[in-house]
């Protein structure tokens, strides 16, 4: 079927976007900007615009809490900006405001102001944010609602999402369902947008009552660009609301909380001809079990998977929770069907070990639990068991099928195949790119073009993986002739695109391919004999077993195909899909190509630049040699790819007479005088006051004690904090490559602060040199291509070209691990390439301050700060001894010399529980933080405290030259202060011994301290003894639970519990 000219009324009309398809945002329909005055009837919306849709026309202020790339208020933003007015005739304040401690506080103060005015008390005040800020949140929650009583009308509108370091992006609603149910909050979800307008405005409505947070998805379905056919218009909302809003006015102030809630969605129902219920049941009319579910996604597949199964006759059903707080429980049990056996609640906890943890359980499960223990409608109540899944935990038809028919039956597979009847006639298409792609924007362009079929229904998605080659962006696009509610990835794609071939043999694209279905590959250069070479053989042989139709698209057919590569993806695409369409019938759309005549050129080349390929066979066998390694599933970790480059400052060398100007008349010129002013981070003055050896003069390892002088510098640290020191490249190599290189040392030169951009300082090239750019330090590929640019040997140039491209990673490699070579050594190799001071300071990157373990306990040495470290040092391929540079700088620091340091945060705490037993494995410098634990604990010892037990581990390869700080530890074991010294010295016999072996033979006093005793175990140093470290620690976790007659505890998982709790913590290097 052909694409029509017929259109519908949509809030981003393609014919209004210009070809480059730039998006602004991430939360809107296609990225775009929309107009206030278009959302209305049948339009293109995401749920995330039609939240802020409502918010806009309906608040006095919106507090806003949107991180960079969330864009929860992009909307608002350009509407206040605009002077669109709200249902009160004035334009909405918009408050942009930061996620921290103390958030919120800027909302109450404007809410409770002395100075506020009364003739507003009525209007309610909105908060944009994601669940993530409702920690930071929480106090001023509480204050809100103990003053509820005096305040304005109170919604927050809380998209679901929050950031794990594992599994990226969650849609997270513990939060949420904790923080309404300990502060006396409203709780209302949405299911999809075609709901999210009508909860947006009940959830405003009941904020009359009391303060609401309104929940939806925040990664999807907040995201996804859909058609509504109902958008209510701007008139429309002021006329639905007013009428409630009296209705709630007239409330009977008898009733409870409860009560007015029923009261007000009644009157919101007969409002809008809607049937919303706190509690909505779906599936079979006698189910013998029931699931409970709460989440947008949730919701909208277990009701379509219930009603599903219940038509082949499975006693099954769900309820989907729709008002949590306040926790309706007569409306729940008069929900709940009079058959049902079994209640299962599908419950979110925070990660997995939570799934795992059975003392702790679902905030869901605790209220059904407690509405059916207590009520009498069964002569036997039903069982009632928490079916827990982590916030990470993708939800899919099969996965909510079998956790439906597992509640029926004992035979039910751990995985069952379900699909949901609305995709059966859908047409699903999947797009697989690198984000910087030249066709990177195809998918948006494609589905644009389809939203143009009035008579379809398209869905838009995109999920960024930041993490995997630098940026991978997937696309799903559905569309189909009935709307589809389908909250998860396309399972199985009628035609995949993958724009970039590497990704096949990474990612588990075609897992995701239906069975049948069609495969564009992007190919330049494309030659038929060498296909099988760059599509790995995993890839091969899921084409063969899916039977899959390929095309490889080669777009280096021609030099214009290059430049126009995403204009050619997307014909390539049309002419897979719609054969019919013609070029005549595509020039309708103008804005798919600069002009007429490149479309027409583009669709005449992919005659020749588009192949359908002929699947052997002999791809369904994978050779023995192939790549074993499994492919992986992208994790959505952003919601837009991250800035592939930063604006250059621009440089300039001056003179003396430019600096003097500068000092002279400050406050033209905008200077400022500093300590290290391209520090971020502050920095204090300290003093040398020792500088000894450990290890003896002539053992190949110089390990050194260093002390500093705080003096009047105002530094200060807590325990297990590192010293960051600002460290100086040698003055000796700086002039020998300043008269190598020709230039003038004391030449002025404005160097950029790459710690902050914003900040640049004037200095003399020797300063630069010395204190600015890491000149002596290991060039990142980058530096050989920007050098390419300034060579003028056309040797030189291929070569440096080579190295800093993708066939040179052998040769950077070698360059960088083998021969070590510098900044300095590069441009000495490469004379013809001789980049001026101004070009030097754009590619050298600058020096970045290092850091180390401190080593002593403010507390115990109130004046000074201590430091272990070792000189790094190794002779390269060309004879030379090098050195680290900053362990170099301070190895040779004589007293009293002053230096630049700062302090840094570390996850080496002391445990809050003095009694708390201390179990320490540090490998050489890695001694360094348990030294000041150890003087802290001695120090409390001494004042009459109770403290608890030390183990100290400690490895390093000789006891008489590496037993750091030896006498120190002696010395506390006979004080009483450390319990056990384990200490392993590796090459002192003829059998290795390592810190792990000393640990073991005293697994017992682990137990004790570790398990019975509850202490903290940290471990510092290099990576490599960490598995067999941790493995002790599980033997120990495993010995204790047996004893202790529990013998099915999980070691790994109280290994992650442990992690939690802040009581198993690594620093390793």
């Amino acid at each position: 079927m052909g694409l029509t000219l017929a259109q519908s009324a949509q809030a981003v009309d393609p014919k209004a976007v210009p070809a480059g398809f730039d998006k602004t945002t991430a939360s809107t329909p296609l990225g775009k900007n929309v107009p206030l005055a278009s959302i209305s009837g049948e339009t293109y919306v995401t749920s995330q615009l039609l939240v802020q849709q409502t918010a806009y026309k309906l608040s006095d202020k919106i507090f806003s809490f949107s991180p960079e790339s969330f864009d929860l208020d992009e909307a608002v933003k350009s509407w206040a900006q605009a002077g669109e007015k709200n249902i009160h005739g004035e334009t909405t304040t918009v408050v942009p405001l930061q996620t921290r401690a103390g958030a919120g506080a800027f909302a109450l103060g404007y809410i409770f102001s002395k100075d506020f005015d009364l003739s507003k008390r009525h209007i309610p005040q909105t908060l944009l944010a994601p669940s993530l800020s409702l920690r930071p949140l929480r106090a001023a929650l509480d204050q809100l609602s103990l003053l509820y009583g005096v305040s304005s009308p109170f919604v927050a509108h809380i998209a679901a999402a929050d950031y794990s370091a594992n599994d990226g992006l969650v849609a997270e609603y513990e939060t949420a369902l904790q923080t309404a149910e300990e502060l006396g909050l409203g709780l209302v979800s949405s299911s999809s947008a075609y709901e999210v307008q009508h909860m947006s405005l009940f959830a405003t409505l009941l904020a009359t009552v009391l303060p609401t947070l309104h929940i939806y998805d925040g990664l999807r379905a907040a995201r996804e660009t859909l058609r509504v056919v109902d958008a209510l218009d701007q008139a429309s909302i002021v006329a639905h609301y007013k009428s409630v809003a009296n209705q709630a006015s007239a409330l009977n102030k008898r009733l409870d909380t409860a009560g007015k809630a029923i009261e007000l969605l009644r009157a919101f129902n007969d409002e809008f001809g809607t049937s919303y219920s706190p509690f909505e049941y779906h599936g079979h009319e006698s189910p013998d079990a029931v699931l409970v579910v709460f989440g947008s996604t949730e919701s909208q597949l277990a009701k379509q998977v219930a009603n599903g199964l219940a038509g082949d006759d499975n006693k099954v059903g769900v309820i989907n929770v729709r008002i949590y707080r306040p926790f309706i429980e007569e409306a729940f049990l008069e929900t709940l069907p009079s058959s049902v056996r079994q209640i299962a609640v599908l419950g979110q906890v925070r990660d997995a070990v939570s799934v795992d943890d059975v003392s702790i359980q679902s905030a869901l499960y605790s209220d059904v639990l407690t509405a059916v223990a207590f009520s009498d409608k069964w002569g036997r109540a039903p069982e009632v068991v928490d079916v827990k899944y982590a916030a990470s935990t993708v939800h899919t038809p099969s996965s909510i099928a079998s956790i439906l028919l597992s509640l029926v039956s004992k035979d039910v597979q751990d995985h069952v195949d379900f699909t949901l009847y609305s995709l059966q006639e859908a047409q699903q298409y999947t797009f697989w790119d690198v984000d910087n792609s030249a066709a990177a924007k195809s998918p948006s362009v494609l589905g644009t073009l389809l939203a143009r079929e009035s008579h379809k229904n398209v869905y838009i998605n995109e999920v960024h993986d930041n993490l995997l080659h630098g940026g991978v962006v997937r696309t799903d696009i559905r569309s189909s002739k009935k709307p589809v509610e389908a909250p998860f990835e396309v399972e199985e794609a009628d035609v995949v695109v993958v724009g970039e071939e590497k990704l096949l043999g990474d990612i588990a694209i075609l897992k995701g391919a239906k069975a049948g279905g069609k495969l564009i590959v992007r190919l330049p250069n494309y030659k038929p004999e060498e296909l099988e070479k760059r599509i790995p053989a995993v890839a091969r042989a899921e084409i063969q077993t899916k039977g899959l139709e390929v095309f490889a698209l080669d777009s280096a057919y021609s030099p214009a195909l290059e430049t126009d590569a995403q204009l050619l993806v997307e014909l390539a695409f049309l002419k897979v899909t719609r054969p019919e369409l013609t070029v005549e019938k595509l020039s309708q759309f103008s804005w798919l190509a600069q002009d007429q005549a490149t479309l027409a050129e583009i669709a005449d080349s992919l005659q020749q630049a588009l192949y359908k390929v002929d699947v052997p066979s002999a791809w369904a066998e994978t050779p023995a040699d192939a790549p074993t390694a499994p492919l992986v599933q992208i994790t959505r970790n952003s919601f837009a790819p991250f800035p592939k480059s930063e604006p250059e400052q621009v440089l300039d060398l001056q003179d003396w007479q430019t600096a003097a100007k500068g000092l002279a008349f400050k406050e033209a010129y905008g200077t400022e005088s500093a300590l290290r002013p391209d520090l971020t981070v502050k920095t204090f003055t300290i003093h040398v006051k020792e500088n000894r050896r450990l290890t003896p003069a002539e053992y190949d390892r110089n390990i050194f004690h260093i002390e500093f002088d705080l003096g009047t510098s105002g530094l200060t640290y807590n325990i297990g904090e590192a010293l960051g020191i600002h460290a100086d490249n040698d003055p000796k190599q700086v002039l020998e490559f300043i008269e190598s290189y020709g230039l003038a040392a004391d030449d002025l030169v404005e160097v950029p602060s790459r710690e902050d951009p914003a900040v640049s300082e004037l200095r003399t090239v020797y300063q630069s040199l010395v204190q600015n750019l890491d000149i002596l330090g290991k060039p990142p590929k980058r530096f050989y291509e920007a050098l390419a640019e300034f060579a003028t040997d056309p040797t030189e140039k291929a070569k440096l070209e080579h190295i800093g491209g993708k066939e040179g990673a052998e040769e950077f490699k070698r360059l960088t691990d083998v021969e070590t070579v510098t900044y300095v050594d590069v441009l000495q190799d490469f004379g013809s390439a001789r980049p001026s001071v101004h070009d030097l300071v754009r590619i050298v990157a600058p020096l970045k301050r290092r850091e180390y373990s401190i080593a002593s306990a403010l507390a115990v040495t109130p004046t000074s700060v201590a430091l272990m470290i070792v000189v790094v040092d190794w002779v390269d391929t060309r004879g030379r001894t090098r050195y680290g540079q900053a362990t170099r700088y301070l190895s040779e620091l004589a007293p009293g010399t002053a230096i630049t340091a700062s302090v840094k945060p570390s996850v080496m705490k002391l445990p809050a529980r003095d009694t708390a037993p201390l179990i320490m494995a540090g490998l050489g410098t890695g001694l360094a933080p348990f030294r000041a634990f150890v003087q802290y604990r001695a120090m409390q010892k001494a004042q009459g405290k109770e403290i608890g037990a030390i183990l100290l581990y400690l490895g390093s390869r000789h006891q008489r030259e590496e037993y750091l700080y030896g006498e120190e530890w002696e010395a506390y074991v006979d004080a009483g202060v450390i319990t056990l010294l384990g200490a392993a010295f590796s090459r002192d016999q003829p059998q290795k011994i390592y810190i792990q072996d000393r640990m073991r033979q005293t697994i017992d006093d682990i137990v004790k301290a570790y398990i019975k005793e509850e202490g903290s175990f940290y471990l510092c140093g290099p990576t490599w003894p960490v598995p067999d470290v941790t493995e002790v620690l599980q033997e120990a976790i495993s010995r204790e639970a047996k004893a202790a007659g529990r013998n099915r505890v999980n070691a790994r998982n109280e290994i992650e519990r442990l992690k939690e709790e802040g009581r198993y913590v690594l620093e390793v290097y």
